[in-house]
């Protein structure tokens, strides 16, 4: 079982609504009391926060599967149900959310506290109590509750930090992150040591900013080659890139300006990172032969317009420039972000004249009806009683649903399919009396009567 995860399929169910209740108020010396059954409960969000004491994923590793509480069932003397509890999901900072099936951004969260409900509960049921009318005095059925939102998410951490490092393995990545920090990274001399992002905070005079180490890259990271594609994109959201390279290394082949030209390359196939600002820090300066090539390589460092630090994780030397450099280019970077606005709630209210529903012909004389009305009444609908289906195409004429059929061209026996075409539901539709359009005969009668 990995210590660190930082993309996962989550598995997500909200709470269904409770049904609503049917039920007659029964009390000596009072035989007509009415109706009096009580709502249905709402079902539970699953919601997303961000925790800052959170820093992997791997909890939704071990368990991708998470369904809150369904809403309780109305019940007699107008006894509402009660609402199902909420699941709150702790998340890192800096988790992407995404539709596993189609791979778009639902939601970007960052920031302590920041919330997003990823799958809402139901809606419970109306009892028969709030279903009473002058018409209807005693409705011998109640509605439904709606099932809750169930919907698969990928969710995926891209590492919030001001500077990334960046480099060979055992480029001293990690050994400069113990040195500028309190983090303790695991450190040791062979390849690919660091399995994971570690992140450190850094005090520069009064810029405090993090600082991550991203496990080392190796040529053909951005396609898939070593650890660096897992980790490239935790990259993405800083500000600034600081190459660490080994003046040490006794590989053939390699060099100082050899190894940063192909962790370039790399960067560049990543892409989406063509705009931040780099600097090269020659570290392992401690080591007599990488202090006399760390010489020889910073003229040209510094002729293609890079900022360039000689230091040593080891010895601490060169570090407090470094820091201080860091940390101006730090602060220059938060002064220069434009401020955020405030979010604003944009509220477009329904035109005027607009339906809420589309009525569309698919076939000879086969019809499809959709929108959140008519979809959501379905639903709510015990179609195992005749009086709710009753009240279900009382609810549809009304809203003029038989009206539009009438007018795309549907006639007595049409098949309708009120939602998807998969899973809806089939009616063989018949006009009611009140709709207008179906009388043929003079006025006052009705061809059906």
């Amino acid at each position: 079982m990995p210590d660190f995860v930082d993309q996962v399929v989550l598995h997500v169910k909200a709470g269904d609504g409770g049904n609503g209740c049917a039920s007659i108020h029964r009390e000596k010396f009072k035989p007509l009391g009415g109706p009096d059954g009580g709502n249905g409960g709402r079902g539970g969000d699953v919601i997303l926060e961000v925790d800052p004491n959170t820093a992997t994923l791997l909890e939704y590793h071990r368990r991708p599967h998470r369904k809150a509480d369904n809403g309780k069932q109305g019940q007699g003397s107008n006894r509402d149900g009660a609402n199902g509890e909420d699941v709150i999901l702790a998340v890192p900072n800096g988790t992407v959310v995404k539709d596993a099936a189609t791979g778009e951004v639902l939601v970007d969260l960052v920031g302590a506290g920041t919330r997003y409900v990823i799958a809402r509960g139901g809606h419970g049921g109306l009892g028969n109590a709030a279903l009473a009318t002058t018409k209807r005095k005693a409705p011998g059925f109640a509605l439904l509750g709606e099932p809750g939102d169930q919907l698969d998410v990928m969710l995926e951490l891209k590492s919030v930090a001001d500077v990334a490092l960046v480099g060979f393995p055992s480029a001293g990545k990690s050994s400069l992150i113990a040195a500028l920090s309190a983090a303790k990274p695991k450190i040791a001399d062979y390849p690919f040591t660091t399995l994971v992002p570690n992140l450190g905070v850094v005090t520069a005079g009064d810029t405090v900013f993090t600082v991550a180490d991203v496990p080392g890259l190796i040529p053909g990271a951005s396609q898939g080659k070593g650890l660096g594609h897992e980790f490239l994109r935790h990259v993405e959201r800083c500000d600034m890139l600081v190459h660490v390279i080994d003046c040490a290394t006794m590989e053939p082949g390699r060099d100082p300006v050899s190894d940063y030209e192909v962790i370039e390359a790399e960067l560049r196939a990543y892409g989406k990172l063509e705009d931040r600002p780099r600097m090269v820090v020659l570290n392992k300066a401690d080591v007599p032969d990488a202090r006399e090539l760390s010489e020889m390589v910073i003229p040209e460092f510094e002729s293609r317009g890079l900022k360039v630090f000689t230091v040593s994780a080891a010895t601490h030397e060169g570090l407090r420039e470094f820091t201080y450099a860091m940390g101006e280019w730090v602060a220059a970077a938060r002064a220069n972000k434009p401020v955020e606005e405030p979010t604003r709630l944009v509220i477009r209210p329904r035109q005027l004249g607009e339906s809420g529903f589309t009525v569309r012909q698919v076939g000879e004389n086969q019809f499809q009806v959709t929108g959140e009305k008519p979809e959501r009444w379905i639903r709510q609908t015990d179609f195992s009683n005749d009086e709710a289906v009753g009240f279900l195409a009382d609810r549809l004429e009304r809203l003029g649903v038989e009206e539009q059929l009438l007018k795309a061209g549907a006639t007595p026996g049409a098949e309708v399919v009120i939602g998807s075409m998969e899973g809806g539901y089939v009616f063989d539709w018949q006009p009611t009396l009140n709709a207008e359009s179906v009388r043929q005969g003079p006025r006052g009668t009705d061809s059906r009567l």
